[in-house]
């Protein structure tokens, strides 16, 4: 008979009779002695009572294994390199490759117990935190499944009125279909000739059956930012006559202040925030809006279910991701050396490249001869996307070091 108590992607014991004990070899030192005292304990002990104790021990064992699991990865203090898989590499959806931090991981894995009960209690702590983060009360946040159900919520909210939105192009356009479906159709404003979003050329386009301004900032897919006098001109000019809608997931990977304290004078700003990005949460799905409490609660109403969309175990994540400001600060400062790797490793292949304030990096590859798409992405690595129809500019996410690597070995290989 075999328990699995535990289990770690690298190294393995195996302890056959009534116990297997998968574990790491840093661990291993470590439990081996209360191995040793569980078996000389069941040797001279009755079949039930055996069972009992191993039960009981089995437990100790898993806790104290995930704990020792937990201080190693803290010890090594973000070894982001650490089991990175390189049999295959994704760097095409600006994911965090560092996340969730440890603190966040160990809140999420003792809330799987509580997932049987609805959030009800625990959310308002989340909210109040949220909040405080930005200079606000609780009453002018709102959770949702992540950042991307703020967005759908945000244009459906404007749809009441048919109508248009307005939108930068490219940009990040996953709310596109839903508010088209809403009644809204999209107004594409063109980037500038550097790939920079022209917030006059928006301002332009606004019309009187305009309901929305989209605009992400930084902007996903080139990372070029509007600055933040100039986002606040346009803010106040276009909420006159519809509703802005903010898009602020890539705001900590930036020098940019969030907008978040505009909301408390202007109802018609709805900012979206995510946990995907820096906090490394995107499997997570939880975000939430900031805006003004009248406006909050017009968003809550377009909600199926107010605040419950984000699980039990995302809810204790967000909250102790929070609170990891090391983790934060490493990420961070993690993507801004890899960062400057891509960037320097373009230039040396004189290939050009938007500078990036973001956790991925926008690129022409006019000069590739082919699909670069095609040529690079394979079973084995996830790296290219177009945005730009019948274009040639790409985007790569920022993956760590060891991933960029081989990457650019495959670029350069490719390229020829």
């Amino acid at each position: 008979m075999c328990f699995v108590l535990s289990s770690r992607r690298r190294g393995f014991i195996y302890l056959e009779s009534d116990i297997a004990l998968i574990c790491g070899e840093k661990s291993k030192q470590l439990i081996e002695p209360i191995l040793t005292f569980i078996i000389t304990n069941c040797i001279h002990m009755e079949s039930l009572q055996r069972r009992n104790w191993l039960k009981q021990s089995s437990l100790l064992l898993a806790g104290f294994t995930f704990s020792g699991n937990l201080l190693s990865r803290e010890k090594e203090l973000y070894d982001f390199n650490n089991d990175v898989d390189l049999e295959y590499i994704r760097i095409s959806s600006n994911e965090n490759p560092y996340g969730p931090s440890p603190m966040a991981q160990k809140a999420m894995t003792e809330a799987v117990s509580k997932s049987n009960r609805y959030t009800y209690r625990d959310l308002p702590a989340l909210l109040k935190k949220i909040g405080n983060a930005h200079g606000l009360d609780e009453n002018y946040i709102l959770l949702g499944a992540g950042s991307s159900e703020i967005l759908g919520n945000t244009a459906l909210l404007a749809s009441k009125q048919k109508g248009n939105a307005v939108s930068p192009h490219p940009t990040f356009r996953l709310w596109w279909g839903p508010a088209e479906s809403y009644g809204l159709a999209i107004k594409k404003v063109q980037l500038t000739s550097d790939k920079r979003i022209d917030t006059a050329s928006l301002l332009d386009a606004i019309d009187n059956e305009t309901r929305m301004l989209y605009i992400c900032n930084p902007n996903n897919p080139t990372g070029e930012i509007i600055p933040a006098d100039e986002l606040k001109r346009c803010i106040a000019i276009a909420t006159q006559r519809c509703i802005v809608l903010l898009d602020e997931a890539y705001t900590e990977y930036s020098d940019e202040p969030s907008m978040a304290s505009l909301v408390i004078e202007n109802k018609n700003l709805v900012i979206a925030k995510t946990f995907s990005k820096i906090h490394g949460m995107a499997g997570a799905r939880i975000g939430y809006a900031i805006a003004h409490p009248d406006t909050i609660k017009q968003l809550a109403k377009v909600q199926s279910w107010t605040n419950l969309g984000p699980s039990a175990v995302s809810i204790a994540g967000a909250s102790a991701s929070l609170d990891d400001r090391e983790f934060l600060k490493l990420s961070r400062s993690n993507n801004d050396k890899v960062k400057k790797f891509a960037e320097e490793s373009f230039e040396s292949m004189q290939v050009r490249f938007i500078p990036s304030h973001t956790n991925f990096i926008y690129y022409q590859a006019s000069a590739f001869k082919g699909d670069l798409a095609a040529a690079i992405n394979s079973d084995t690595l996830s790296a290219v996307r177009v945005f730009e129809d019948g274009g040639s500019w790409y985007r790569t996410s920022l993956g760590t070091m060891d991933e960029m690597k081989v990457f650019f070995e495959t670029l350069k290989r490719k390229w020829g």
